[in-house]
């Protein structure tokens, strides 16, 4: 007896024909040769095989990314290179969270029809953000990132509580956890003082460093590329109980079974951190790595 299969679908046995007439089809031509190949390919093999790896990046991100320069931008075509293929930067806009960049980024594609890439920079090596997210593997942290506040010592020679910022002209962006720190602390009174219309901490250190403000809060790596060096200045954590401790590492994520790309991916990440590419790389941003 022949099973008939699903009502509308052809019989198992036309079906079984089929495919067999048609793989002795490709066996006279050249794609019968490469189909093994193209059913087996592993994303590091389709880079390899692409000659190309394409890195998504943040826009509007400095120092990591900023009109085609940055960190991240450096670090992608090292990455590129370690693998022996030319580098294609994918640059996009944060989405409302994280989880959408992944997804639009990593995993799946944009619905306006970009990406994935093979990997993404700049990714929190967060826990409770890969359990929510089985589709991506996150590793590689090559940055610790913190809340910071810098201050004009002449002005303000002492920074104990944010108590001390009351009155005074203080520059951050409003839409960033900086800015959400300081709008709240101290039951909401250091709020008239705040300038919150910049766009990133890099405007609010430059805003300090023109003498508009006493004191620029923002991102560990925003305000050391415009005042690291600059005797003026110092710049500390945000003495604020509310803000993350220790900070948090930023890495990069591929998809979840990519795992020789991510091992290639790593490989590289240690080889430029031995080496010192790594370090002289954010130094050109005027930041100072360390091993996270």
């Amino acid at each position: 007896m022949v099973d008939q299969g699903l009502p509308g679908n052809p019989p198992r046995e036309a079906a079984v024909i089929n495919r067999r007439g048609i793989l002795r089809a490709l066996g006279a031509g050249p794609l019968a040769a490469t189909l093994p190949d193209l059913l087996s390919a592993t994303p590091l093999s389709k880079v390899k095989s692409r000659g190309s790896l394409v890195v998504g990046l943040y826009k509007d991100m400095p120092p990591f990314h900023a009109d085609g320069a940055g960190i991240d931008v450096e670090l992608g075509r090292a990455l590129a290179e370690s693998l022996g293929v030319a580098f294609s930067p994918l640059p996009f806009p944060a989405d409302e969270n994280m989880g959408d960049d992944l997804r639009n980024m990593v995993w799946k594609g944009h619905y306006l029809g970009y990406g994935p890439a093979d990997v993404l920079l700049h990714v929190p090596v967060d826990r409770p953000l890969m359990e929510a997210n089985p589709q991506v593997r996150v590793f590689a942290p090559y940055w610790r990132e913190r809340v910071m506040i810098a201050r004009n010592l002449e002005q303000l020679p002492a920074l104990d509580s944010l108590a001390a910022l009351a009155g005074k002209a203080v520059a951050v962006p409003g839409q960033s956890l900086a800015g959400w720190l300081l709008i709240g602390a101290e039951g909401g009174a250091l709020r008239d003082s705040l300038s919150t219309k910049w766009n990133d901490g890099v405007e609010a250190a430059k805003a300090l460093q023109r003498g508009e403000v006493v004191a620029a809060a923002g991102l560990a790596s925003e305000l050391q590329a415009v005042l690291r060096g600059d005797a003026r200045f110092v710049i500390e954590p945000l003495p604020s109980p509310r803000a993350p401790r220790d900070g948090w590492a930023v890495g990069m994520a591929v998809k979840k079974d990519a795992t020789e790309l991510a091992q290639a991916l790593q490989g590289a990440v240690n080889q430029l951190a031995g080496s010192g590419r790594l370090a002289e790389i954010f130094a050109k941003a005027n930041l100072a790595w360390r091993p996270v």
